[in-house]
């Protein structure tokens, strides 16, 4: 059982300035030097994946973490690109995976210099080339504590339904204790009284949001985030969720009319977004999938044509999308109008929802555009 049983004693100082400390606040000279700490941390006493040393600043997270796990690895950052910093060995393919499960999906992000990067975006990046390149169990000194809590909480959440699906092992050292719900550690060490807790998987917090139509005009919020560009048919059907307590919504997708030679009742995702803050709990899906359903309601058909590989990944598990054409096919194809962007070649794969319908007046009031007309149902 490994424990922890160390006193640190670093020399004292003796300088005017201490002496006049000690002597204006009754400081006895060997108390404002020693740290000791001790107690047991069986960690090897059962199986697990996430671990969280926690407490106040000052109360000796890092000095336990080292004790226990050993050095921290640095990361060095110099390329042009982040996705140049990740090791040679690894593919794009691996890269994008890890990205997309730690909430890093804002594809131009990717092309650029670590040095500009927001802190968001850092800290989710720098999750996932630790994740992919260093063994366990991988430790992150001073986890969450340079970002927005939001998006700490979130990110503590995608970190942990990626290190648990590949079995793998994680240890958060932290200040910050709002992350518990959402990382959910099976064990907490906090090395202020040396207290060590086991705990049992439970459902992160709850959040609640609303699906609504909405402006063209806030494309513009959500427009630097998409993977292909700024631009954006302005015929689309914008919709957006919101999430209770925020003031803008947290994901966007507009809709196309989609003219067939077979079908007149086909419409397609032409965008869609989650801002970063905001990636890593699936909120796309929440929102496609209750487009999705309005449309259906309404005789409509709605596909989506994704070219991101966390998209096709995500959309080719659910129960609620059915791949009707794969990547391959779509490139193999002669003509293809969804598979070329600004001459460049997309292998976009093509899902139609076929999910459940939503009770054809809530489909109403949804795919409603703003103004009170609606979209003509299928005759």
């Amino acid at each position: 059982m490994p424990t922890v049983d160390f006193v640190i004693e670093p020399g004292l100082s003796n300088s005017i300035r201490a002496r006049q400390v000690r002597s204006m606040f009754d400081v006895p000279a060997d108390s404002s030097c020693k740290l000791k700490w001790k107690g047991s941390v069986p960690i090897e006493d059962f199986a697990w994946n996430i671990g969280l040393i926690v407490g106040p600043s000052g109360c000796g997270k890092t000095t336990v973490a080292r004790q226990l796990f050993g050095e921290f690895q640095d990361l060095r950052w110099d390329q042009d690109s982040v996705i140049d910093d990740f090791a040679d060995n690894l593919t794009v393919e691996q890269i994008a995976k890890i990205c997309g499960a730690v909430g890093f999906n804002t594809i131009p992000a990717w092309l650029r210099a670590h040095r500009v990067l927001s802190n968001g975006e850092r800290f989710r990046v720098d999750l996932a080339r630790r994740m992919l390149e260093l063994s366990d169990p991988v430790v992150v000194d001073e986890f969450s504590s340079v970002v927005d809590r939001q998006v700490a909480r979130i990110a503590s959440h995608a970190v942990q339904k990626w290190t648990r699906r590949n079995n793998r092992k994680f240890v958060a050292v932290s200040c910050h204790f709002d992350i518990v719900d959402w990382l959910q550690p099976d064990w907490v060490l906090e090395p202020a009284t040396m207290a060590f807790e086991r705990r049992s998987v439970q459902q992160r917090p709850t959040l609640k949001g609303w699906v609504k139509r909405v402006g063209y005009e806030h494309w513009q919020l959500f427009a630097p985030y998409h993977y292909l560009s700024a631009e954006m048919n302005k015929a689309a059907r914008c919709y957006a969720l919101f999430v209770e307590g925020t003031k803008h919504p947290v994901a966007f997708t507009g809709i196309l009319y989609r003219p067939h030679p077979r079908t007149r009742n086909l419409v397609g995702i032409s965008r869609t977004v989650t801002l970063p803050d905001w990636q890593g709990l699936g909120l796309t899906f929440i929102l496609n999938d209750t487009i999705g359903a309005g449309y259906k309601a309404l005789g409509y058909r709605l596909h989506h044509y994704p070219a991101h590989p966390s998209f096709i990944r995500s959309l080719a598990k659910s129960k609620s999308w059915k791949m009707v054409r794969t990547p391959l096919a779509n490139m193999n194809r002669k003509q293809d109008k969804f598979r070329r962007h600004k001459g460049v070649c997309r292998p976009c794969a093509v899902f139609e929802y076929v999910g459940p319908a939503l009770e054809r007046e809530r489909a109403a009031q949804l795919i409603t555009v703003p103004g009170g007309s609606k979209m003509r149902s299928k005759r």
